[in-house]
């Protein structure tokens, strides 16, 4: 791996989102607070979700998890895109980078995003009653893994898409539903039979489960089922992505 060439591309993805902060880091942290504050008004009083745990505090580390996965996705998949309609791609391609370099650097920047996100809607939301972490180790590992993964499919999508409108179906039609429908608002054992044996074939589902047994060492599924279901998600994705980008479908052309 060129070390220093990783770096210096690391580097100018960090300082992408950066210099926009207010869009890129205030405009989603403001979306999970609204999010925070109007569910909080019409779930109050309302039965625990978890066993001492109020519907207040179990909606913090959700919407903490969407919102790292949602901007760890756009971030590499729209920095991608962007560099390819505008033809700069060619100073990231004519350089001695190499797959891994590459790699590693939009997927690590897409992970800076997303922890920082992630830790700005925790600050901000956690006076509605959110309790000392149980178990920190776990949610660093599930933070991380998350934005690792979306970090990825954000590279991938980033590399099938040919517009700006195909990507923007991507995150419509997949990465917004995903996130929705895998026990953000919800725990899936209040859902019906069907739709809850249905929610354990969401991955995203899993990283927002065992991002939330950190905080409350309660969740829907063990876990290490979800670390497993994680980790075996980041490494098929890390292996689809890598060789396409050493094969530069779609990048050389």
């Amino acid at each position: 791996m060129n070390t220093f060439g990783c770096y210096t591309l690391f580097k100018k993805e960090v300082l992408r989102f950066w210099k926009v902060g207010f869009q890129t880091l205030s405009a989603p942290i403001l979306t999970a607070l609204l999010y925070q504050l109007i569910f909080a008004q019409v779930m109050q009083g309302r039965t625990d979700i978890l066993p001492g745990v109020s519907y207040n505090a179990f909606l913090i580390p959700g919407l903490a998890m969407m919102s790292m996965l949602q901007n760890a996705f756009a971030n590499a998949s729209s920095s991608l895109i962007q560099s390819r309609i505008t033809g700069n791609l060619i100073f990231i391609l004519l350089p001695p980078l190499g797959t891994a370099s590459i790699f590693c650097a939009y997927v690590g920047a897409a992970i800076i995003r997303g922890l920082m996100v992630g830790i700005g809607v925790i600050a901000v939301t956690a006076f509605f009653g959110l309790p000392l972490p149980h178990h920190l180790g776990w949610i660093i590992l599930f933070a991380f893994l998350g934005c690792a993964v979306m970090g990825m499919f954000g590279l991938l999508a980033g590399i099938v898409a040919e517009k700006f409108d195909q990507l923007a179906a991507f995150q419509n039609f997949l990465i917004m539903p995903l996130t929705f429908l895998s026990g953000v608002f919800y725990s899936i054992n209040n859902l019906p039979t069907f739709w809850r044996s249905l929610s354990h074939f969401n991955p995203v589902f899993y990283m927002i489960d065992g991002f939330r047994y950190g905080f409350f060492g309660q969740s829907d599924s063990s876990p290490w089922l979800a670390l497993a279901v994680v980790g075996g998600f980041a490494i098929t994705l890390c292996i689809l992505t890598c060789s396409l980008l050493k094969s530069g479908w779609k990048l050389r052309n």
